[in-house]
């Protein structure tokens, strides 16, 4: 199991509601646990003999609370579907700095489209829209850190 399928398995698990999953295979022990104000997970490999044996541990993601509409401008934004950052990093809207950004601003983007990197310790994660629109407007300027559940994009799915 590399490091891509335990975030798969991460973004599974908080999309679910799952409030704990434990998951053990032969070399590998993982436990993800969720509730409403954290998310925390812990994964323990077995260490080859003769090897000190470690323990890889994430930082424990924090939910941000939902802000309520309250002005006529929020009211406007309420059509639009929001791309959301599924982890904790630095977002990038290019795949190196002298290539050119994933979207801009009237890019039509469907559910496999990338549409960003998030950088979480020292991985580059591309970040796909998972809904099918128009980008109307990029939230999160580039090279600027993000937190869990952070809107990074507003998509009209018109």
């Amino acid at each position: 199991m590399d490091i891509k399928d335990i975030q798969n398995l991460i973004k599974f698990v908080a999309k679910s509601g799952a409030s704990e999953v434990k998951l053990e295979m032969e070399d590998i022990k993982i436990t993800i646990k969720t509730g409403s104000e954290k998310s925390e997970t812990t994964i323990l490999q077995q260490a080859p003999i003769g090897m000190p044996q470690m323990s890889v541990a994430p930082p424990v993601a924090q939910a941000v609370p939902a802000e309520t509409p309250s002005s006529p401008a929020a009211d406007e934004t309420s059509k639009y579907i929001e791309i959301t950052s599924p982890i904790i990093g630095t977002f990038y809207r290019k795949p190196s700095p002298d290539k050119p950004v994933f979207v801009e601003v009237g890019d039509s983007v469907n559910s496999e489209t990338i549409v960003c990197m998030v950088e979480a310790m020292k991985l580059f994660n591309e970040i796909e829209a998972e809904v099918t629109g128009k980008i109307v407007k990029i939230l999160v300027d580039d090279a600027t850190p993000v937190e869990f559940g952070q809107p990074l994009f507003l998509v009209d799915p018109s």
